[in-house]
C-alpha cells in the first residue's frame, strides 16, 4: 500500500525550501574537504558535501562551492587550478567542522582549525596531515549551473595522486571498516559509515 505523500513543485518553492528537501533526502553525502591556495599564497581548506567521484579511468572528482560566504575556494581554483580532497573520517570530523566557519579571504583555515599542512607531491595546495587519505587534483573545468546570478559552480578535477594510510589499505582496496568515513545529512546531522553490510551484485 502506498504511503500518504506530499508533493512539491520546485518552481513554486523558495530556493531554500527546495534545498532543504533535496539535502534532507539525498543522504548520506560524502564530504570533500577541499584544500586550495590563492594566487597570493594564502592556504584555504573547506568542506563541501556537494561532492563525489565521477569516473574511474582517469579518476575525476567533482565538487560544488556555492554561496557568497564560500567563494574563497572558487576564487582560488580559478587563480590556481589545483586542489586537494582530504577524506573526512571520525578522527577529523571536528577539525572539518571548524573549517566550515566563514573567515576573511586572507585568513588561513588550517591555522584556524589547528590542523597541520602537509606539502603535496604534484600540486601546490597543501594536504591535511591529519587526514587518513588525500587526493591531489588538477582542475579540468569549472561550469556554472543554475539560474543567471544564482545557482552554484561545478568544479571538475582529475586526480593525479592518492595518498592513503597503510592501515586502511589491502593493496589498492580500501578497508571500509578501518576508514571510518563520515557522511553529511541535513542541518547539523552527520553519520558514521560503520554500520556496514555486503550485497553480492547479480550476474
Amino acid at each position: 500500500m502506498t504511503e500518504s505523500q506530499t508533493s512539491f513543485r520546485l518552481a513554486d518553492l523558495a530556493p531554500q525550501d527546495g534545498y532543504k528537501l533535496a539535502t534532507g533526502l539525498i543522504v548520506p553525502r560524502p564530504i570533500g574537504w577541499i584544500g586550495t591556495v590563492s594566487a597570493d599564497g594564502v592556504d584555504n581548506v573547506a568542506p563541501y558535501s556537494f561532492f563525489n567521484v565521477m569516473s574511474g579511468d582517469p579518476v575525476h572528482v567533482i565538487f560544488s562551492p556555492g554561496g557568497s560566504a564560500r567563494r574563497d575556494t572558487l576564487d582560488n581554483v580559478r587563480e590556481v587550478p589545483e586542489f586537494t580532497v582530504n577524506i573526512v573520517t571520525a578522527e577529523t570530523v571536528e577539525a572539518m567542522n571548524a573549517t566550515a566557519a566563514s573567515l576573511p579571504a586572507d585568513e588561513d583555515e588550517f591555522e584556524h582549525a589547528g590542523i597541520t599542512k602537509l606539502p603535496s607531491t604534484e600540486i601546490g595546495p597543501c594536504r591535511v596531515a591529519e587526514a587518513t587519505a588525500t587526493m591531489e587534483c588538477r582542475v579540468i573545468d569549472i561550469i556554472h549551473i543554475g539560474r543567471e546570478g544564482a545557482g552554484n559552480h561545478l568544479v571538475i578535477g582529475e586526480a593525479v595522486m592518492i595518498h592513503a594510510a597503510d592501515r586502511v589499505l589491502d593493496g589498492t582496496r580500501v578497508l571500509q571498516e578501518e576508514l571510518r568515513a563520515i557522511g553529511r545529512h541535513a542541518g547539523s546531522w552527520y553519520s558514521n559509515a560503520t554500520d556496514l553490510f555486503s550485497l553480492d551484485r547479480p550476474a
